[in-house]
């Protein structure tokens, strides 16, 4: 069983202390590949560093709606700087998988207004650069959808960590984006969102641990890890009437397809 983790913040500070010591359980328990989103400015250089050492690693680089009051720059800025850092990877033979993770965020204190210029700079980048999309929507999804259905980006992406209903997954299908299944759907208060990723195309679906956060039922408080990504994907399994070896190998190929990975 080959297991892609989709979502995994393994460059932050809570995993400085024993980061070989978890990727090595991690691969121990069939989790052979991660993609690792940078969300913020001071993140996107040491980030490329952090993926060079081990080829089962793959960078995206995006400004996080958390990060965005605190960024200071303008939209046209970050679009630059994004643009800049991920040639200046590239250059390395390090190439950026995605833009993001980038997005928007309705339970924050920037409001929307300021969030949308940035976003939308990321979405221009993703079209300019063909570019898949790791996307953050938290009570926004009208918005999220409208922006989508005007930008139309051509490589499509993942809405990560999705809570939402199977109506709202499938508007999101349609539009090219698959949807990721993390720790929420452990929780059986979360019935909508277990009910959505049991009715969904299998196609549509990606593994993701969003560690170190969206710990599993049974873990709150404690760190996350991606080393528990076989029981996400063992309860997407049991949701579904399937084999987590199926499940397995489908989110593998969705997570390949959509990153173009090999």
């Amino acid at each position: 069983m080959q297991l892609f983790d989709s979502h995994c913040h393994f460059d932050f500070d809570a995993f400085d202390g024993d980061r070989p010591q978890v990727w090595q359980r991690c691969r121990d328990a069939g989790v052979e590949r991660m993609i690792i989103p940078g969300v913020s400015e001071p993140r996107w250089s040491t980030l490329f560093e952090l993926v060079k050492g081990e080829p089962g690693w793959y960078a995206a680089v995006g400004l996080h709606p958390w990060w965005v009051a605190e960024a200071e720059m303008e939209p046209v800025q970050l679009q630059r700087d994004l643009a800049q850092q991920i040639a200046a990877a590239q250059l390395q033979g390090n190439p950026c998988v995605a833009i993001g993770e980038c997005g928007l965020d309705g339970a924050i204190v920037t409001p929307l207004t300021d969030q949308e210029p940035h976003f939308r700079a990321q979405l221009a980048l993703a079209a300019e650069l063909d570019l898949p999309l790791i996307v953050h929507a938290c009570r926004c999804h009208s918005d999220m959808l409208r922006l989508l259905k005007e930008y139309r980006p051509a490589r499509g992406g993942v809405i990560h960590a999705f809570s939402g209903s199977e109506e709202i997954a499938r508007d999101y299908w349609q539009l090219g984006f698959c949807l990721g299944a993390g720790g929420t759907i452990t929780y059986e208060r979360a019935a909508k969102t277990r009910r959505a990723f049991a009715a969904l195309p299998l196609e549509a679906v990606l593994l993701e641990s969003d560690a170190p956060d969206m710990p599993l039922a049974g873990r709150q408080g404690q760190r996350n890890s991606p080393e528990y990504l076989p029981l996400i994907a063992a309860e997407l399994a049991t949701l579904r009437g399937i084999s987590i070896e199926q499940v397995a190998e489908q989110t593998r190929l969705n997570t390949e397809r959509l990153f173009a990975l090999q």
